[in-house]
Formats: C-alpha cells, sequence, structure tokens
C-alpha cells in the first residue's frame, strides 16, 4: 500500500462525486506490476487489479489459486480486502489486468461476485472499472454497467 493521493486525485473541492480526475495510467500501471506475484499454478491465467479508494491510496491484489479450487480468491477481491483491512470503506477506481502466463491479450471482466463485492463500497453509478491490456489499451466503465440493477447495503431495511 502506498498513499500518492497527489498523483492520483485532484482537491476534494475539484472532485464531482467520485468521477473527478485521476491517473488511470498509474493505477493500469500499479495492477500490471502486481500481476508477477498472481498464484495460478492450475489455469496459469495471472490476473491483478489495484484498487483506488476515496481516500486517494491503492491497494494492490492477485488472485490465488488452491489445489482445492473453491478456496482460491479473485484478485479484485483480494484488493478490496486489503484496502477494508486497512481501514478503507469507499472505492473510486479499480484497475484489472489478466491473461494466461501473464500475456495480457484481452479486456478482462470480474467476475459476479467480485462485481458484487465491489458494489458494497462504492456509488455503482460514479465507481470506474478499468479493464486493461496495457496502459494505453484500456476500456472504461462504471460498476453499474457491469451490474445492472444491483442490490446493495441501501436495499437492506434499517
Amino acid at each position: 500500500m502506498e498513499d500518492i493521493k497527489d498523483r492520483f486525485m485532484e482537491t476534494r473541492e475539484k472532485r464531482d462525486g467520485m468521477n473527478g480526475d485521476f491517473d488511470r495510467a498509474e493505477l493500469i500501471r500499479r495492477a500490471l506490476e502486481q500481476q508477477k506475484d498472481a498464484y495460478a499454478p492450475y489455469s496459469e491465467y495471472h490476473v491483478s487489479a489495484a484498487v483506488l479508494t476515496d481516500s486517494g491510496k491503492v491497494y494492490t491484489g492477485v488472485n490465488v489459486e488452491n489445489a482445492s479450487y473453491p478456496a482460491g480468491i479473485c484478485a479484485e477481491r483480494n484488493a478490496v480486502f486489503h484496502a477494508v483491512a486497512c481501514g478503507e470503506r469507499r472505492i473510486r477506481a479499480v484497475a484489472i489486468v489478466a491473461g494466461h502466463k501473464g500475456v495480457n491479450s484481452t479486456y478482462p471482466s470480474p467476475c459476479g461476485i467480485c462485481r458484487q463485492v465491489m458494489r458494497e463500497f462504492c456509488d455503482p453509478k460514479e465507481m470506474r472499472v478499468l479493464l486493461a491490456k496495457t496502459v494505453d489499451d484500456y476500456r472504461e466503465r462504471t460498476l453499474e454497467e457491469l451490474l445492472p440493477e444491483s442490490f446493495g447495503p441501501e436495499d437492506l431495511p434499517g
């Protein structure tokens, strides 16, 4: 974890909610940098994610496979849980990179469970998801586009 608030975010006054500017290339670079640490001996599909929180800090995570397949974890959840374990509660963006043996030839999309976990910590209309091959080659979506009509904390009574 590294505090790089000045590199990622304008001042709070300049931001429009959580939609404000942030350095997309730097967030993708952080995910790419961490991808080598993925533990994927079975699928050889190396995934890495970098989560930018509302505080301006970035947390990374990689996929970790297990011989008992359900015991593994996706990179996106790993990064979100890392942020939450450090006291963060709001996510404004996530960059995801993935590829067979670390060769990123497609735009990775988070699984349904990861989308729901991200939903817990953001406004889906505002949170940005960067599906990246490289720093310069990525697709940007909101979480709402990836998880329409989602269920969140506000849907629970009380």
